[in-house]
C-alpha cells in the first residue's frame, strides 16, 4: 500500500553530495522543523566520517542523533549507492533517548543491562512506564566486530518483553571498517541503542525469501565465536555442502553461497545463516555464529519481490498505513537485487512505505543475529 500523505512531525532526507559537510547542509534544509527531537541517518562509508560528524552536530545541535556507515542506503529516493539519507522526528507521542557501548570485542552480558538501565532511568525521571506495547528498542552495531550475537542476545534479556530490531554497520563491498555514531562522534567497536517510547502503533517484523528444504544436516564440529563450522553430518562441513547443492568444492563461490544460504528453526521461525568462504581444511566460515548440534537446512529461494510486497501488505493491514518504517536490509539481498537488475522495483516498495534504512552486514530481531533478512519497525500515523 502506497502512503503519500504529508506526515506533520517526521521529515525524510537525502543527498548525494560527495563532500561530507555539503550532504549535512543538504539535509538540513530537508529535516530542518520546529521541536524535532531524534535524527537517525545512514552513510556511505566513502565520506570523511570527521568532517561528517563535525557537520551533523554543528547543524542539529541538542538533538539525539544515532547512525553508522553503510552497505547502501534505503532513501526517499530508492535504493542508493554513495549517499547520506535520513530522518528527523518530532512528534509529540514520540520520545527517543540514546546511549551507546564502546569496545565490544571485551563486551559482558551485563554491559547490556547496564546500558538498558540507563535508558530507562530516564524515562523513570519524567515519570514514563514501559512496556511491550509503547516501547521498542532498535540498535545498530559495528558489522565487523562479530560480537553482534553476543550483543544482541543481553539487550534482549534486558528489555524483558519490550522488542528490539536493528542491524549491523556496513562498509561497502570492503569488510573492512564499519562505525556507528552516537554522542556527537563515529565510534567503531560499539553499538548503539535508542529505546523509543510512543503512543502511536507500531509493528516490528522480518521477511527473508527463502523457504527451508526437506534435508536436514547437522553441525557436528564448530567453533561459534570465529563463525566456523568444520564439519557436518561428521564430514568435512565443505564436502557435504557442496553435495547438498549439487557443486563441486572448487564452484563454492561468494555468488553460489548467496543464493543457496542455510535456515535454522527456532520457535517455529526460520531464520538465515548466511556462508561466507571455504578454509583451506574445506571447513565453513559463515556471517553468523553456528552451534554444534545445530539443525539445518539449506534455503531454497522465492521471488523477492513478491515476498517483500506482501510483507509490507501485511504489516499495513495489520497496523494501518505506515508513517514511517527504520529498515536493515542485508547486503546479500542488495546484491542479488542488483544481479537481478530489480534495485529500483525493490525502492519503489520502499519509498512507497517510508522506510529509512540500509544495507547491513546483519540483520538482529529479539534475541537473534541472522542474515539474507529485511528487518524492520513500522510506525502507524
Amino acid at each position: 500500500m502506497s502512503n503519500h500523505k504529508k506526515i506533520t512531525g517526521v521529515k525524510r532526507a537525502v543527498s548525494t553530495q560527495a563532500d561530507a559537510r555539503l550532504a549535512v547542509e543538504e539535509i538540513y534544509s530537508q529535516l530542518q522543523q520546529d521541536n524535532a527531537q531524534f535524527i537517525l541517518f545512514y552513510c556511505s562509508p566513502e565520506y570523511d566520517l570527521d568532517i561528517l560528524a563535525q557537520s551533523l552536530v554543528e547543524y542539529f545541535p541538542e538533538i539525539q542523533i544515532m547512525g553508522c556507515t553503510t552497505a547502501g542506503e534505503i532513501t526517499p529516493q530508492g535504493y542508493l549507492d554513495g549517499s547520506l539519507t535520513a530522518i528527523s522526528i518530532a512528534l509529540k507521542d514520540f520520545h527517543v533517548e540514546v546511549a551507546g557501548i564502546s569496545g565490544i570485542d571485551k563486551f559482558e552480558m551485563g554491559q547490556g543491562q547496564a546500558l538498558i538501565n540507563e535508558l530507562t532511568q530516564r524515562y523513570n525521571k519524567q515519570g514514563s512506564i514501559l512496556t511491550a506495547a509503547n516501547s521498542f528498542a532498535f540498535m545498530l552495531i559495528d558489522g565487523m566486530s562479530m560480537k553482534e550475537e553476543l550483543v544482541t542476545s543481553s539487550l534482549y534479556q534486558a528489555l524483558g518483553e519490550i522488542q528490539i530490531i536493528g542491524g549491523s554497520a556496513g562498509d561497502g563491498v570492503n569488510f573492512k571498517d564499519t562505525y556507528v555514531f552516537y554522542e556527537g562522534a563515529f565510534h567503531k567497536n560499539a553499538v548503539a541503542v535508542a529505546l523509543v517510547n510512543t503512543n502511536k502503533p507500531f509493528k516490528i517484523f522480518k521477511t527473508e525469501h527463502f523457504e527451508a528444504s526437506e534435508e536436514k544436516i547437522v553441525v557436528t564440529a564448530a567453533d561459534a565465536e570465529k563463525r566456523i563450522v568444520y564439519e557436518l553430518n561428521g564430514e568435512a562441513a565443505a564436502d557435504v555442502f557442496a553435495r547438498m547443492i549439487g557443486v563441486s568444492v572448487e564452484q563454492l563461490t561468494p555468488e553460489v553461497f548467496a543464493t543457496n544460504p542455510v535456515t535454522v528453526k527456532i520457535a517455529g521461525k526460520i531464520f538465515v545463516r548466511s556462508l561466507q568462504k571455504v578454509n583451506d581444511d574445506r571447513s565453513l566460515t559463515f556471517y553468523c555464529a553456528i552451534d554444534e548440534g545445530i539443525v539445518l537446512s539449506v534455503g531454497k529461494g522465492v521471488d523477492m519481490l513478491a515476498n517483500l510486497e506482501k510483507a509490507f501488505k501485511d504489516v499495513n493491514e495489520e497496523m494501518g498505513e505506515c508513517n514511517f518504517v527504520f529498515g536493515c536490509d542485508c547486503i546479500l539481498r542488495n546484491l542479488e537485487m542488483k544481479d537481478k537488475n530489480i534495485v529500483d522495483q525493490i525502492g519503489k516498495i520502499f519509498t512507497d512505505n517510508n522506510v529509512i534504512g540500509f544495507s547491513t552486514y546483519g540483520e538482529q530481531m529479539d534475541a537473534m543475529h541472522m542474515n539474507q533478512t529485511f528487518t524492520g519497525v513500522a510506525v502507524g500515523l
